[in-house]
C-alpha cells in the first residue's frame, strides 16, 4: 500500500481536531441554535442524533478547506452547519430504510420513537439546511448544495436497488458510494474554498480531494464491518450482510471464489443471512477480499492527497493530508 508524500509532517486526528477546535466550537453552537423548534418532538429527536457524538468530519472539512485557501469567517461556519444538517437528515432516513437499531453505540431514533417521526424530523433537517443556505444569498452555494442533495437522494434509491442483489459488481458499488457519501465530502470541501474566495481551479482541487476522500472513507468503513470490534464501531457487526448489502470485500469474494462457494455467497446476500457471517468471512479471507478492499481505499486516499498538489504548504493543507491517512488507518 503506497503513501503519497505530504507537506510538513502529517498530523494525527487529535492534532487535526485541536487545529480545528475553535471553528468546530462555533459550528457546534450554530448547529444547536438552529436545531431549535417549538415542536418538542423535533427537539428531542434532533438533539438525540446530534448529541450522539461522531467526529463531525464533514463540517470539519468545510472549515479546513476554508483555512487551506484563505481566511475563515462566519459564512464557513454556516456552510459547515448546512452540510452537517444534510448529513444528519440522511442518517435518520438511512436508519429507517435499513431498519437499524444501533448507531454510534446508541439506540437509533427510529428504535426509540418509531419510523414516522424519524423520517419527518429528517425532512425538518433537510428543510432547515435550505433555510440556512438561502440566508447566505449566494447562487453558487445554492446550486452546489441543491445538486448535491439531489445526487444523495439518487444514491439512496440506487442503493435500495442493490439490496439483496448478489450480482452487484464493483462498478455499481462505487456508483452508490459516489452519490451516498463522496458527493457531500466533495461539496463541503468546495464550499469551504468558495467561501474563502478561492478561484475555480482551487475549488476544483478541493472538490476532487473531497470526492476521493469520500470513496476512501466509505470503502474503509465497509472493511470495518467485517473486521472491527463491535463496541468500538458503535454498531452491530455484520449489519451490511443482514441488510443484504454486498460491499466490496464480499463482492470481491463472490467474483474470485469457485462456482459452488460463489453460489452460496449469492444465496446469503439474497437472504440477508447474518448468521452465515463465519462462512462469508472464510470466503473473504480465502480470496484476499479484505486486502483488496484496503488497497482500493488506500488508492483513493492517495488520489485525495494528490489532488492537493499545488496548494499552499500550511497547517490546514497538512491537516487535509492527515484526514486522508486517518480515513484508511482508523479502527472505527
Amino acid at each position: 500500500m503506497s503513501a503519497v508524500a505530504a507537506p510538513r509532517s502529517v498530523p494525527s486526528l487529535p492534532q487535526i481536531q485541536a487545529l480545528a477546535a475553535a471553528d468546530m466550537a462555533a459550528i457546534d453552537a450554530l448547529i444547536r441554535a438552529r436545531l431549535a423548534s417549538d415542536v418538542v418532538l423535533i427537539n428531542q429527536i434532533a438533539d438525540h442524533i446530534v448529541s450522539a457524538g461522531g467526529k463531525r468530519l464533514r463540517p470539519m472539512l468545510v472549515a479546513l478547506a476554508g483555512r487551506a485557501t484563505g481566511p475563515v469567517a462566519a459564512a464557513h461556519h454556516q456552510l459547515a452547519a448546512i452540510v452537517e444538517f444534510i448529513h444528519t437528515s440522511t442518517l435518520l432516513h438511512d436508519d429507517v430504510v435499513d431498519e437499524s437499531d444501533l448507531r454510534r453505540g446508541r439506540s437509533t431514533a427510529n428504535a426509540l420513537w418509531g419510523n414516522a417521526p424519524s423520517v419527518l424530523v429528517g425532512d425538518f433537517l433537510y428543510s432547515r439546511s435550505f433555510q440556512l443556505m438561502v440566508e447566505l444569498d449566494r447562487m453558487p452555494v445554492m446550486r452546489i448544495l441543491a445538486d448535491t442533495t439531489n445526487r444523495i437522494a439518487e444514491g439512496e434509491v440506487l442503493q435500495l436497488l442493490h439490496v439483496h442483489n448478489p450480482d452487484t459488481d464493483e462498478a455499481a458499488y462505487l456508483r452508490v458510494i459516489e452519490r451516498k457519501t463522496a458527493v457531500l465530502f466533495a461539496a463541503g470541501c468546495q464550499l469551504g474554498a468558495l467561501a474563502s474566495e478561492a478561484g475555480e481551479a482551487i475549488q476544483r482541487k478541493l472538490y476532487d480531494y473531497g470526492m476521493a476522500l469520500g470513496y476512501a472513507f466509505q470503502i474503509a468503513d465497509d472493511v470495518l464491518d467485517y473486521t472491527a470490534d463491535a463496541e468500538a464501531l458503535g454498531k452491530n457487526l455484520g449489519d451490511d450482510l443482514a441488510e443484504g448489502k454486498a460491499t466490496l470485500p464480499l463482492i470481491h469474494a463472490i467474483r474470485h471464489s469457485d462456482e459452488t462457494v460463489a453460489a452460496r455467497l449469492k444465496e446469503i446476500v439474497r437472504e440477508g443471512d447474518a448468521s452465515a457471517m463465519p462462512e462469508v468471512l472464510a470466503a473473504i479471507r480465502a480470496t484476499g477480499g479484505l486486502e483488496y478492499s484496503r488497497q482500493r481505499a488506500f488508492e483513493y486516499a492517495d488520489a485525495a492527497m494528490h489532488a492537493l498538489d499545488g496548494l499552499a504548504d500550511n497547517e490546514a493543507v497538512a491537516a487535509l493530508h492527515g484526514l486522508a491517512r486517518y480515513a484508511v488507518e482508523r479502527g472505527h
